[in-house]
């Protein structure tokens, strides 16, 4: 592909610079702006802490279920858990209103359409995990529902695991394989 001035597209107002493939709609994003990009990473930071280390939360329901009771230690770190929770679902709402006005970069003209339908299924189906988990985590831990709290951590993490790793697996394949600028869109922009 070759690229000469024309094709340089540079949106200094959302703070997104690169080039654009020849024909591209020149008022759709190239990359994703930078509250985007810090966004993102917040919320995957928060989301691998929670993912990580639930121990406090596990601990806390462990001794519930024995005891009808929690020291304040046990209290203390489930509390962490649920604030990372509170955090990560007020981020992924903030993260879909940019979505909604700032919009997203297209596909790379180098993924099969069959991969750009899944792609798309697949953000849909994170930002519901991402959304469905903290309202869940909520619902059990502060209101009590204790089959929720089942499903938040039984089914729901599972789910969400294997989500996130094949998002990881589609970045790796996009850009190794394809080798497009998928990562460097939501880094360096």
């Amino acid at each position: 592909m070759s690229i000469d001035a024309g094709d340089l597209g540079i949106l200094s107002i959302a703070g997104i610079t690169g080039f654009r493939d020849k024909g591209a709609d020149p008022l759709q994003p190239i990359s994703f702006s930078v509250p985007q990009r810090v966004l993102h990473w917040l919320t995957a930071a928060l989301v691998f802490f929670n993912l990580l280390l639930p121990d406090g939360m596990n601990e806390w329901h462990r001794s519930m279920r024995r005891t009808g009771s929690a020291s304040a230690d046990q209290i203390a770190s489930a509390n962490i858990h649920s604030y990372v929770g509170i955090a990560i679902l007020l981020l992924v709402i903030l993260r879909l209103v940019l979505r909604f006005y700032q919009g997203t970069p297209p596909a790379p003209s180098k993924e099969p359409a069959i991969f750009q339908w899944a792609a798309k299924v697949a953000h849909v189906v994170l930002y519901l995990l991402l959304l469905a988990m903290p309202v869940t985590g909520v619902a059990a831990y502060y209101l009590g529902y204790e089959s929720i709290g089942g499903i938040h951590a039984d089914i729901l993490k599972v789910v969400l695991w294997a989500v996130l790793a094949a998002h990881v697996l589609g970045v790796f394949v996009h850009q190794f394989y394809w080798k497009t600028n998928v990562l460097r869109r939501m880094t360096v922009g």
